[in-house]
């Protein structure tokens, strides 16, 4: 009956949507299930291609997985099925009668105040307002749509199901601990919990039947928008360091910091994991690059691998060493050792 939820551990931006994919293609999951919203990209590079999602699962590239999407999620009608016709998927996506949907009245609502667009740094997706219908319980859902209604189905009860028989479930959270609206950076937070208890009350599932909670932390830092970032470097330290992103949504550049341990054991603190998943460590360490091996692995790098995780007193389990999927050393398959 494993249960396995992943959360990021930062200010989104952390690597999740690798971290899954590879778990979709590795583990091969029953069921694979989205929570959260548009706002948030996650990447998946595969076998040369890559694709940006807003709201399907990342473990779409394995073929066999069902894909669903939250009764607590958001959705835009266009953006989902953009996306299943971008990843093949048609046939295998499910969507939760309860999940919010997202109107171009949210968006306009969104971007045309200044505050949240200037201040805070919203991405402008609608997300947050159409939060604030759900909240006023005038939110339109998923099965008032007649072009969903060959989708809806009760992700609750499916999930649970597949549980009971001993199917694997893996539920993807969106963006990080730090963006959560009641454990963040308030008010420079997103409009939902992005902790791991947040992320599987908008499943449907007891915190009984978690069997992991994997913790996603980039080698380093990087925030989107607003709101503080101990350690922030100057761009121009970010561009000299090979730090430089943009976001998955908006396009704007990350700002960046060095690992942070003291919000690293908050973010541990406050979501409890089994695992940890490091990502983008060759950026840190660019002899580690495609490495796929433990004992691959440069001495100085397994040393700060075995720093933080002795530090943070949770295992590393996963070390993204490359942008593919694929490009991850597992060591729920080594032992972590000189």
């Amino acid at each position: 009956m494993p249960l396995i939820v992943v959360v990021g551990g930062w200010f989104g931006d952390e690597g999740k949507g690798k971290v899954v994919s590879y778990l979709g293609l590795v583990d091969k999951p029953s069921i694979c299930v989205r929570t959260g919203s548009i706002n948030a990209g996650h990447t998946v590079n595969y076998n040369g291609r890559t694709w940006k999602l807003r709201i399907l699962p990342s473990c779409f590239v394995n073929e066999t997985t069902r894909l669903m999407i939250a009764p607590g999620a958001l959705l835009k009608v266009d953006v989902l099925f953009r996306e299943i016709e971008e990843t093949g998927s048609r046939g295998r996506v499910w969507v939760d009668a309860n999940t919010g949907v997202i109107e171009d009245r949210h968006v306009e609502s969104e971007r045309s105040n200044e505050y949240l667009m200037k201040v805070i740094g919203s991405t402008g997706q609608g997300v947050g307002a159409a939060m604030v219908d759900r909240v006023l319980r005038v939110l339109k859902t998923a099965k008032e749509f007649p072009e969903l209604r060959e989708l809806i189905t009760d992700v609750s009860k499916e999930v649970n199901e597949e549980l009971d028989r001993g199917g694997e479930v893996i539920i993807e959270g969106t963006q990080g601990t730090f963006l959560s609206l009641y454990h963040g950076t308030y008010p420079f937070v997103t409009s939902r919990d992005t902790t791991a208890a947040g992320v599987i009350s908008e499943v449907g599932v007891s915190p009984r039947l978690v069997s992991d909670v994997i913790l996603v932390f980039k080698a380093y830092v990087t925030r989107v928008g607003a709101g503080e970032l101990p350690g922030e470097l100057s761009m121009e330290e970010v561009i000299a360091r090979g730090w430089a992103e943009r976001g998955t949504v908006t396009g704007r550049p990350r700002r960046a910091a060095p690992f942070n341990m003291d919000l690293a054991r908050r973010a541990v603190m406050l979501n409890r994991p089994t695992q940890i998943a490091i990502t983008k460590f060759d950026a840190l360490f660019p002899d580690a690059h495609g490495k796929k091996r433990w004992d691959d692995l440069p001495v100085e790098a397994r040393r700060w691998l075995e720093n933080i995780s002795e530090a943070l007193r949770v295992p590393i389990t996963l070390i993204g060493t490359g942008e593919d999927s694929m490009d991850m050393i597992d060591m729920r398959r080594e032992v972590m050792g000189p």
